[in-house]
């Protein structure tokens, strides 16, 4: 297709969702290029090795977004979030609304953003989950095709430090008998280059992607399994929750079903046929991070 031969512009190319789309469009024959804040970092030089042309800019540069995305075929975006400290809620609205602002200028043809899980209509009362949601709305008013992909919680985020894997244990945010969908960060890139290749089937249309759906039960199993010793499960303790009120708002979201997840996993697993379930990931791509973590200890890093 002729299509192919354009270019997509990947934003967050040096972070987890923007390097796994770039990976999972090089193997698709997508020519790939991203936009980075520094054209000597290592995770810069990586790309440009790897065949990725580079642009220099930021999410506040208007010039170097829409020479980014002069002549490209797709633009990935994703914007930082408060949650990391780098950005406001205000300021990652205002990114994500150029972004695709600048990609109808340019004339893009395909627009993919990623959102997040618990993002729609009703508001969350996380801002983490609103803001995306104010960008869903924006891009749907604009002329251009685009996709709207919802990530469910990480399997990468499942291995951060504080959940009690270096104490033995573990605690996370569903009851044990509750379920959670969870996502291999190599998925994502493979959906969206999916996603690209087929505009005609997924332009206009939203949905959750996630890799598997596990119990507090299930962590609990797979955990001690791949540790090799007994990892008890349990929720948080109402006294984490009070003390935290971010991750308490995370909590309920979890109860009332927004942020378990409604991904179709069936569906899902026709687009990318190497869906990967937790257990392969604990056994492949994330052992090296497990193991890490059984002996990193910490505490919950995201207040807000």
């Amino acid at each position: 297709m002729q299509n192919e031969k354009l270019p997509i512009l990947v934003f967050g190319a040096t972070g987890q969702q923007g390097g796994s789309v770039v990976t999972a469009l090089l193997k698709a024959g997508w020519p790939v290029r991203a936009m980075v804040r520094d054209l000597t970092s290592p995770k810069s030089i990586a790309l440009g090795e790897a065949g990725v042309q580079l642009f220099a800019g930021t999410f506040d540069d208007a010039g170097s977004m829409s020479a980014a995305m002069n002549g490209a075929h797709g633009v990935f975006s994703v914007q930082p979030s408060s949650p990391g400290g780098a950005v406001t809620d205000e300021d990652e609205v205002r990114y994500g609304k150029s972004v695709a602002d600048l990609s109808v200028a340019q004339g893009v043809k395909h627009l993919v953003y990623t959102s997040g899980s618990a993002a729609g209509d009703q508001p969350t009362g996380v801002a983490h989950y609103d803001t995306k949601a104010e960008i869903e709305r924006h891009i749907r008013t604009l002329p251009i095709t685009h996709t709207i992909v919802r990530p469910a919680t990480f399997m990468e985020l499942l291995v951060m430090p504080g959940f009690g894997l270096d104490e033995g244990r573990y605690t996370f945010f569903m009851q044990p008998d509750r379920h959670m969908q969870v996502l291999a960060v190599d998925d994502i890139g493979k959906i969206v280059a999916a996603i690209f290749a087929e505009p005609s089937r997924f332009g206009g249309t939203t949905f959750e992607i996630a890799s598997d759906v596990v119990t507090g039960r299930d962590l609990q199993a797979f955990f001690s399994e791949a540790a090799g010793r007994p990892i008890p499960y349990a929720r948080f303790p109402d006294e984490v929750l009070a003390e935290n009120p971010f991750l308490d708002k995370l909590t309920q979201l979890v109860d009332d079903g927004r942020l378990a997840g409604h991904a179709d996993l069936d569906a899902l697993r026709q687009i990318n046929p190497e869906q990967q379930s937790l257990k392969s990931w604990l056994s492949g791509p994330g052992k090296d991070a497990f193991e890490r973590a059984l002996g990193v200890g910490g505490t919950w890093e995201f207040n807000r």
